[in-house]
């Protein structure tokens, strides 16, 4: 029998969400002719969304859920289209939201390391703790993730499920012309070789002390007939409400080497995944690692921390560091800096490793959750 299931893809142009989020909705399409849709969008339709099949429809809502009157009114808006299921894609779940609903888990930072000490910081664990423990059932996108939920939440293991993410399929694309990928690179007045990073910039991303550590490597290598030049580009937002990445290039004295670039279209992150030496992630808390994995999609060696969650991602396709060691993220660095066949190694067994996760897997995880709720209805 065919259900009624609402979708909130309000968040589709954020970094991690947005790709979660499009690459689960195409999945569905792609997998379920059964049931019927509605994804409520923020404002117009994207285009995104175009050409999903005749049992996805839109509804288009004008306030973002960071919106205090959120907790009402979205409630309101979504019972005019009678669902049978509603799905939150991260734990963002209005205060009054009727049930059932189901809700993902990303990661435990909000709760972990609280962005905010003030009232409207309380609200939101408490709206977040709220949101989870009425859920008929919990997504966790890792086994990480879901031990933190159960650890922190006591939400009864049998209502969680762990189901992974994947990389954009588009990222296992080879680029059309090389000299494009260049242009692009000359755009931003970059050239390799250089180190990348790639995510929101937040304490827990530990990205002061890659910065320190890639100080360290450009003090070793600054006669190096290859890293003579090497530099450490930075692709992440929020920049500004974080000025100790910006003190930790200062202190560091490699302001020359250093590029900030703020957030780039998915295409532009392509280019700059294909184009680095390495990727590094030195982050000291995570919920699985899609970046890590999409940069292994391009085929570009990983030095990632060895967090449970990226050793759950990553695997050994990865030279692991302890995120809050300095020392010791130089090393990997270095290590796979100056190691050619170790770089080889790791493009060709994280391409491998990224491989094993894929879109139309998770949507069909996520459909035989939507069964389990909807059984009966």
């Amino acid at each position: 029998m065919s259900r009624h299931i609402v979708i909130d893809v309000r968040r589709l142009g954020d970094f991690g969400i947005g790709t979660y989020i499009r690459n689960l909705v195409r999945a569905l399409a792609r997998l379920d002719k059964d049931n019927r849709y509605t994804l409520v969008t923020f404002n117009k339709r994207p285009d995104e969304l175009a050409e999903l099949g005749p049992n996805f429809g839109t509804a288009e809502y004008s306030r973002p859920d960071t919106d205090v009157i959120q907790n009402a009114a979205f409630p309101f808006f979504l019972r005019r289209l009678y669902p049978d299921l509603v799905h939150i894609p991260l734990n963002s779940v209005p205060y009054w939201l009727q049930r059932p609903y189901v809700v993902t888990i990303h990661d435990m930072s909000s709760l972990l390391y609280p962005a905010r000490g003030d009232v409207r910081g309380a609200m939101h664990q408490e709206r977040y703790r709220r949101g989870a423990a009425r859920a008929e059932r919990i997504i966790a996108v890792s086994h990480s993730t879901r031990r933190d939920i159960e650890s922190f939440m006591r939400i009864p293991t049998e209502r969680i499920r762990t189901i992974y993410s994947a990389p954009d399929p588009t990222f296992f694309l080879d680029p059309p012309h090389i000299s494009e990928d260049q242009q692009i690179l000359q755009r931003y007045s970059i050239q390799p070789p250089f180190i990348l990073y790639a995510g929101t910039i937040r304490p827990q991303k530990n990205v002061p002390r890659l910065v320190e550590a890639f100080a360290v490597i450009r003090s070793e290598l600054e006669n190096h007939p290859l890293f003579s030049q090497l530099k450490l580009v930075i692709i992440g937002d929020e920049l500004s409400r974080y000025p100790a990445v910006r003190r930790a290039v200062v202190a560091t004295r490699v302001e020359p080497f250093v590029r900030f670039l703020g957030f780039v279209p998915l295409d532009t992150l392509k280019v700059f995944y294909r184009a680095a030496t390495l990727f590094a992630f030195p982050s000291l808390h995570e919920g699985f690692g899609l970046a890590p994995l999409e940069a292994m999609a391009c085929g570009t060696p990983v030095v990632a921390s060895d967090v449970p969650a990226l050793v759950e991602a990553v695997g050994d396709a990865a030279e692991l560091v302890t995120p809050d060691n300095l020392f010791d993220v130089a090393r990997g660095l270095r290590s796979v800096l100056l190691d050619e066949n170790r770089r080889r190694e790791l493009s060709y067994n994280g391409r491998a490793r990224a491989q094993r996760f894929d879109w139309d897997d998770t949507a069909r995880s996520v459909l035989d959750v939507y069964r389990e709720i909807t059984v009966g209805k």
